[in-house]
């Protein structure tokens, strides 16, 4: 765990935060942001270091403020399956449950805003508004878990890595929607983890990044960055309509 960053460091109150609009506290007024700032705290996490591991007592939980993190499940045997991914404003861990069920690790450098569970807890009891958004959130994370079901389970390489890129852009974009023009993102995975992620080997992840680059539905900008000149193309490479939803 590292110093908070200077930029985070300045924040006074929650109305300066980069994902106020979008995180747990998206519905809150200013005396229960004031609530919230009393049992806050920021922790940052350098690329490949531990958040919490599989077992650990929870002592918090979070929002994702910046970067990447992946929940990881291992198996008796020892083999590792990324089951998900926490993008900013995601909500880590589960008021109620004292243990961690999974691994979480920062995939890039990662900024948690940290609230102390019991006091969480408790909050969530008597300020609807929080509870309210974390059962929008939680019903959202469970829509997002059927579609990668359908990914997983029954999509195509290629379909795959597009799905993934219309999933990061569209969360990347301010209330998901990627429908004004070109959409540019920074890709927070490196191609190995991508092949981790999606149950495709490395070489597969390249050789589709490369034929969707060749035929113009995405463009490389240096190591990360992706350009999308157009999402509805995307979406169809994706066999998604532009909503998110599969093609019938």
């Amino acid at each position: 765990m590292t110093e908070l960053p200077p930029d985070l460091a300045r924040m006074k109150d929650c109305s300066q935060c980069p994902i106020r609009h979008r995180a747990v506290c998206a519905r809150c007024e200013p005396d229960e942001l004031s609530r919230l700032e009393e049992i806050k705290y920021y922790r940052t996490f350098e690329a490949g270091q531990p958040i919490l591991w599989a077992g650990d007592r929870m002592e918090f939980v979070a929002s994702v403020v910046s970067g990447v993190a992946a929940l990881t499940q291992t198996m008796e045997d020892g083999r590792r399956q990324m089951v998900g991914l926490l993008l900013p404003s995601d909500f880590a861990g589960r008021p109620g449950r004292e243990i961690a069920k999974f691994d979480v690790t920062a995939v890039t450098k990662t900024t948690l805003c940290c609230f102390r569970r019991k006091p969480f807890e408790h909050l969530l009891e008597t300020t609807p508004h929080v509870s309210q958004r974390l059962l929008e959130m939680a019903l959202d994370e469970l829509d997002a878990a059927r579609e990668w079901m359908l990914l997983l389970g029954r999509k195509t390489a290629r379909e795959k890595i597009a799905s993934l890129l219309a999933i990061i852009a569209r969360r990347a974009s301010i209330n998901g929607d990627t429908r004004g023009g070109n959409v540019e993102i920074d890709l927070p995975l490196t191609r190995e983890a991508m092949s981790d992620y999606l149950g495709l080997t490395l070489e597969t992840v390249s050789r589709q990044i490369s034929a969707l680059k060749k035929e113009g539905v995405i463009e490389l900008q240096g190591k990360r960055r992706v350009m999308i000149p157009d999402m509805r193309t995307l979406m169809a490479e994706a066999g998604d309509d532009e909503d998110g939803g599969a093609l019938l």
